[in-house]
């Protein structure tokens, strides 16, 4: 097909690729194909006939002839007296057949009443069919070599004594047929090329063998008669495909291709009415295609379709302005959720005694992770890092619940274990939709660096001390917030020197995928945090974000991606 419309195209290349002239070029080819198989197959059958009719009429040439010779002359006195004068010769005198000193030997036979009326017999069956030759021959087994008795034929006349050799193989047919079916053989000859002999075998009073009445049939008349079979099948083949596919052309362009041109012409002023704002829905309706099959059932359909359409336009104008007014309030939903999370950074520019930066990046336009982190009295700071079960809207609600419930419980002096088991029992109170959140809570007392920490179930947090790296410390996990209520959770401490960090962050930062299902891992989380781990917390954070960002390259981000890393300055900074 040309890289053009149907409007830019000529007539001549309308008909050139037309569904008319496709189907004449089909046709003709599946004619063509389906004539090549029934030619192939007719050949075949017509060969195999023509050449068993071949044996079958020669047999019983040889047949006949064999019984009329018994009947008017003893073939085996005659046989024996040549073959007893070819056996009483030298091997160089044998080696001398075609030569007159041979046929000198064997002349007293030529001049026998018996050879001149078998021969007379012979000629009259010869002159009467289409073989190619019949002639009265005897195998001799020790020379092997069949040795000629009589032959008729006046062309190429083969005289008592003359011999051929041939192999022990092809005159065992001969030698052990018991008299059923039809005697013959096929063998590609030196001399006559591809040859097909039959005979019959006559006995004498012994019952052994005394001669074989043979006729041959060259199988190149067998070709003659395939070229003419060939040349009549090709000519009535071409015309009867051209037909063929002249009246299936004419059939097509009736019923399939103009039916075509009217959808085809009434979907151009479809378009054409739309882009100039026409609200007329009767474009397919009125065209009245007839012709009982899938053509008219296609009119139907698209009459139906545009009358659909102007309903689904109509709809599709107040589906249209309810997205938009749910785009604006999820975009406003993003706005509350970031203002729910601390988001001014330096964060506590009057206090010197700590550094801490966070980031939330939602999956989706409101996510279910976040982090607070807030003073309880001027010596103590809360940090909080969770994961909600689930994305969207819904975790987006459950944070929102779990974030003021966690912070009302810290405020209220309560230890990080107390807190997370108060906000356990208050979460599984009234949890119909069985959600859960995953919490790590931490509190700083500022005078002496003791962080007390408690983990509901969350990602481990990563501790720098003051002169080393970041590793991953293992603390003991709880259950987590909202899956069974009654829950205790252990607490732990660790001591935090001025220069000490810690870096917390949700599941979403080791489980980031790239496009071939690899996950970003905590190893290179750590190597990231570890390229400068003296960096200030922002550039800690950006640099792991960075790190992520090349991982998973153009990959969908599947998860909310939440961070926090805070520095312990000391009291005295």
């Amino acid at each position: 097909m040309p890289e053009k419309s149907i409007r830019e195209m000529s007539e001549f290349e309308k008909m050139r690729y037309s569904i008319a002239t496709k189907t004449f070029r089909a046709t003709v080819m599946e004619a063509v194909i389906l004539g090549i198989v029934a030619f192939a197959i007719g050949l075949s059958l017509y060969t195999y006939s023509l050449v068993r009719q071949y044996i079958h009429d020669s047999f019983n040439l040889c047949r006949n002839a064999a019984a009329v010779l018994n009947k008017v002359s003893d073939v085996r006195i005659y046989s024996n007296q040549v073959m007893d004068t070819f056996r009483n010769q030298t091997t160089n005198e044998r080696n001398q057949c075609g030569t007159d000193e041979y046929r000198m030997r064997f002349a007293e036979f030529i001049k026998k009443p018996e050879y001149k009326y078998i021969r007379s017999i012979m000629k009259d069956f010869y002159d009467s069919s289409d073989v190619d030759d019949i002639y009265l021959a005897m195998y001799d087994k020790k020379t092997c070599t069949m040795v000629y008795l009589c032959d008729p034929n006046r062309e190429d006349t083969l005289y008592p004594g003359e011999w051929e050799s041939v192999t022990e193989k092809g005159m065992e047919k001969f030698l052990s047929w018991d008299g059923r079916g039809t005697l013959y053989d096929i063998d590609n000859t030196e001399k006559y090329g591809w040859l097909c002999t039959s005979g019959i075998p006559i006995y004498g009073e012994d019952g052994r063998i005394a001669a074989f009445l043979l006729s041959d049939i060259s199988l190149a008349n067998v070709g003659k008669a395939m070229r003419s079979f060939t040349i009549q099948y090709l000519v009535a083949m071409c015309l009867i495909t051209f037909l063929v596919g002249y009246f299936m052309r004419r059939h097509f362009k009736k019923a399939l291709v103009e039916p075509i041109n009217l959808i085809a012409d009434a979907a151009v002023v479809y378009v054409k009415d739309k882009k100039e704002g026409v609200t007329n829905t009767d474009h397919f309706s009125r065209l009245n295609i007839k012709t009982g099959d899938e053509i008219e059932n296609l009119s139907l359909i698209m009459a139906d379709m545009e009358r659909d359409l102007a309903i689904y336009e109509e709809n599709l104008k107040k589906i249209t302005v309810e997205k938009e007014r749910i785009n604006t309030e999820l975009s406003l939903a993003t706005r509350i959720q970031g203002d729910m999370l601390p988001n001014q950074f330096p964060a506590f520019q009057d206090r010197k005694e700590f550094d801490i930066y966070a980031s939330m990046d939602p999956a989706r336009e409101v996510g279910g992770d976040f982090y607070d982190f807030f003073l309880i009295d001027d010596d103590h700071l809360c940090m909080i890092m969770a994961d909600v079960s689930g994305k969207g809207i819904p975790a987006a609600l459950f944070m929102m619940a779990s974030k003021i419930i966690l912070a009302n419980n810290a405020m209220a002096g309560n230890s990080p274990g107390e807190v997370l088991e108060k906000t356990n029992n208050a979460i599984c109170s009234n949890n119909r939709e069985e959600m859960f959140v995953t919490v790590w809570i931490g509190i700083v007392d500022l005078n002496t660096g003791k962080l007390t920490a408690a983990n509901a179930g969350h990602e481990y947090p990563v501790i720098k001390d003051h002169d080393g790296k970041f590793t991953v410390y293992k603390d003991k996990h709880g259950f987590v917030i909202g899956g069974m209520a009654g829950m205790k959770y252990k607490e732990y401490e660790i001591q935090m020197e001025p220069g000490s960090k810690i870096f917390l962050y949700t599941d979403g930062v080791p489980e980031a995928t790239d496009s071939n299902g690899n996950m970003f891992g905590v190893e290179r989380m750590l190597e990231a945090l570890n390229e400068d781990p003296e960096h200030d917390a922002a550039d800690l954070m950006f640099n792991v974000r960075r790190k992520v960002d090349e991982f998973v390259q153009n990959a969908e981000q599947f998860d909310d991606l939440t961070m926090l890393c805070m520095e312990y300055k000391g009291k005295n900074r």
